[in-house]
């Protein structure tokens, strides 16, 4: 009895890990913000109680993709340090078992927004599955350098799925939210590539630092930025948000194009970290300073 007691919580863990619950996290957090933006000025009850349905299926269906992911990477995350750790790479769970649960999520999530939420997101969420764990996993991974850049398309996806929830269609400020994290996609992970570059190197995968060199993914991170920043400015441009998102977006887009350009002149593993760490707290507090501006009155809108 003791045995099995303690084999259930660490069952559940390895299952957990499959999710990759952190970038789920972030994945929901810009779901949120999509759907919230859709919905002119405070919520009642229905639209928190639809936003919560709506967040709950597409975290399901984000887990699936996670979950499939593994399968096709199992090998690949065995020899990677920075993956090595994860269930099916170190064989604690079957490809059956895995399948099996990344089945029974997407399933599950799917049935939620089709019936509770609707028809339109929960097709796009299982295009956004099938961009990420086939097209992005199996096709394009492998196969390009530029992997990170085509299959960010699928990453992108939160926002649009969100303000489809609430609204039934994708409406051009959607788009402007799927641009804005399509081009911080690309130096967000190439940031990543740059110091785990030997990783990179032992998968097999083509990698920008690995086929193009350190110096043309530095400066490929650079560009990025720049362009980002300008697609950070179109939400005030469109008249979605107001000036608080717009001195955050300017402060927080100015220091990523900072971390760009010191990473640019002279580079250092440590620089590299630095700037992948920055681009998760830029694209965090982005989102967040967009809440914020919703409900803000007066001059500052």
């Amino acid at each position: 009895m003791k045995s099995l007691t303690l084999y259930m919580p660490l069952r559940w863990q390895q299952f957990n890990a499959l999710t990759k619950p952190r970038v789920i996290q972030l994945i929901v957090f810009c779901a949120l913000i999509g759907m919230v933006l859709a919905v002119p000025g405070v919520p009642g009850f229905a639209d928190i109680q639809l936003a919560a349905v709506a967040c709950l299926g597409i975290w399901l269906v984000s887990g699936a993709a996670a979950a499939f992911n593994c399968i096709v990477e199992q090998a690949i995350d065995a020899r990677m340090k920075r993956t090595a750790w994860r269930p099916t790479a170190k064989g604690e769970l079957t490809d059956r078992d895995t399948l099996l649960f990344s089945a029974v999520l997407c399933a599950l999530g799917s049935v939620i927004l089709y019936v509770w939420v609707n028809p339109l997101t929960m097709w796009l969420t299982f295009a956004t599955f099938v961009g990420y764990a086939v097209v992005y996993t199996v096709i394009l991974k492998p196969l390009t350098p530029q992997n990170i850049v085509i299959g960010g398309a699928s990453g992108a996806m939160p926002p649009v799925l969100g303000w489809a929830a609430m609204t039934g269609e994708v409406g051009p400020e959607a788009l402007i939210l799927f641009l804005i994290i399509f081009l911080w996609t690309p130096p967000h992970f190439w940031a990543l590539a740059l110091y785990r570059v030997e990783d990179y190197r032992k998968s097999g995968l083509p990698m920008l630092p690995v086929t193009h060199g350190n110096e043309f993914t530095r400066l490929q991170i650079l560009l990025y930025t720049i362009v980002l920043l300008a697609a950070c400015l179109m939400p005030f441009i469109y008249r979605m948000s107001g000036y608080f998102y717009l001195v955050s977006a300017l402060i927080l887009s100015l220091m990523f194009c900072g971390y760009g350009w010191m990473l640019w002149r002279q580079y250092s593993d440590d620089l590299a970290r630095k700037t992948f760490r920055f681009s998760l707290i830029h694209l965090s507090l982005l989102f967040a300073a967009f809440l914020i501006d919703h409900y803000l009155p007066g001059t500052w809108r």
